[in-house]
This record gives structure tokens, sequence and C-alpha cells, in this order.
């Protein structure tokens, strides 16, 4: 990791806008020069530690993750609105929210598209990993234009990947949690024995409270928090803490948060 004693050293919390239209699907020379041009831009604002602005992720933190788990069926939603288009928030201020929606201004960024709306994945058997050519390709981009130690690469805590996914197989709702865990630990540690920085973005762990926590009550939200960062820690066993950071995060859609659970 790099370390200074002249100056506080600046970085950003991962997503970037895209500075070219990269589509659904960019082919590798596109990303190479996309990724490129972002990692200059953000040398130029003088940014010391920094990443490819999770390009090659498609710019959603979340969808990514989608093809690299085995174990699950895909079933078609059941009519009922998503989680992230549920909460007090939404309830009280339905009118903008309905008007942002409607316009796809609520999550969007520059040249690409956050998506809303996910499959239901079912766990029916065993949790898998299968991703780890779709992450050495992450790997190889960030690292064939930047040094190791300055750059870090973004992955999702177990506790934010749970919110579309069910399970029919696991006995407890513990176990599945850590399934999740023992399934991104082989991510967690390739990006570490890559050399780069490993970032956990963990947004729904707090940004839950408006949808559930507030229902449950303070302690038993806290008690649920709480199995979940056991089973981040699970994960992050042979991590070296000096090789990580932790994202927690509100949310950042572009709507009133009135009803967030304070630090």
């Amino acid at each position: 990791m790099k370390r200074s004693t002249e100056k506080i050293l600046s970085t950003h919390v991962g997503s970037l806008p895209a500075l070219q239209d990269l589509g659904d699907a960019p082919d590798a020379a596109t990303l190479r020069g996309a990724v490129a041009a972002v990692l200059e831009r953000q040398r130029a604002l003088g940014l010391d530690i920094i990443n490819e602005g999770e390009y090659t992720k498609g710019g959603d933190w979340l969808s990514y993750v989608d093809e690299r788990f085995g174990g699950f069926e895909p079933r078609p939603t059941d009519g009922s609105k998503p989680l992230i288009q549920q909460g007090k928030d939404r309830e009280d201020f339905a009118e903008f929210y309905q008007y942002a929606s409607e316009r796809g201004t609520l999550f969007y960024l520059p040249g690409m598209q956050i998506r809303q709306k996910r499959p239901i994945q079912v766990y029916t058997s065993p949790i898998s990993s299968r991703g780890l050519a779709a992450l050495q390709q992450e790997i190889d981009i960030l690292l064939g234009l930047a040094p190791a130690e300055e750059c870090f690469l973004t992955s999702t805590a177990p506790a934010s990947i749970e919110v579309y996914r069910r399970n029919e197989f696991y006995k407890s709702e513990e176990e599945f949690v850590f399934a999740l865990a023992e399934a991104m630990r082989i991510e967690y540690e390739t990006i570490v024995a890559s050399g780069l920085i490993l970032q956990i973005d963990d947004a729904w762990l707090p940004a839950l409270w408006d949808r559930i926590g507030m229902a449950m009550g303070i302690e038993a939200f806290r008690r649920r928090c709480e199995l979940r960062t056991e089973a981040l820690n699970h994960a992050l066993r042979n991590v070296p803490e000096s090789q990580v950071r932790y994202h927690l995060c509100w949310g950042s859609w572009h709507g009133p948060h009135a009803y967030d659970l304070e630090l």
C-alpha cells in the first residue's frame, strides 16, 4: 500500500462516470482505452490512490457478481416492488421518486446506467465461485496501466450481495450468509495476491435501515448487521488489514435521504 510522510494521500470511493459511452459490452481495446483515460484524469486531479472507475464491472457494483456464482436458478419476480424501491423515504417523497424514476435520473451515471431491476437468484445447491477469469481480466487491465501500489479494485460484501438472492438450500440465514462470504473469499484473496488494494463495498448494510430496520428496531437491526460483519471478517481472514479498506454507503441515488440511520 502506498504511504507518505509528506502529505495526506487522497482517493475516492470507486465508481466514476464514464468519459465515453461504453455501451453494455465494450470490447477489450475500448475498455482498456477508457480505463487508461480515467486513470490519467485521476492523476491530473491529484489523486494518489486510484482505480479503473469500475468500468471493468460495467459501472455496477452489484450486477457484476451475477455471473460469478454457481448453485442458483433464476426465478421470475413475484410482482412486488424491488427492495430498492421501498422504504420510508420512498413513501414520504413518493411524488419526487416517481418523477425521477420515470425520467431515469435517479441512478444515472454519464456513459453508464446502473441496473434497478434485477432477476431473483434462488440457491438450490451449494454456492460456488466461477468468476476468476472475469476477475483476472479486471486485474490485468488495471495492472497493465498502473503500478499496483497506487491502485485499488472494488469488490462487494456478502451482506450487500445477499439482498438480491434467496436461499432454498442452506438450513439457516446464517449458514447462507457465510456461504456467500466463502464464495467471495476467493475474489478478495485474488485481488490482494495481485498486489492491489482491496476495497469492500457494503452500501446495503446501512441502507436497509429504512426498508427493514425501522420495523425491526435498532437492537435487532444491530444484531443483523453484526452477523454479516462476522461473515465478512470470515471471508477476509487471509487478507492483511493493511491491504483492505471498507466502504460503507447510505446509497448514491439522487433523491432525499431523510430517514438514513445516523453514523
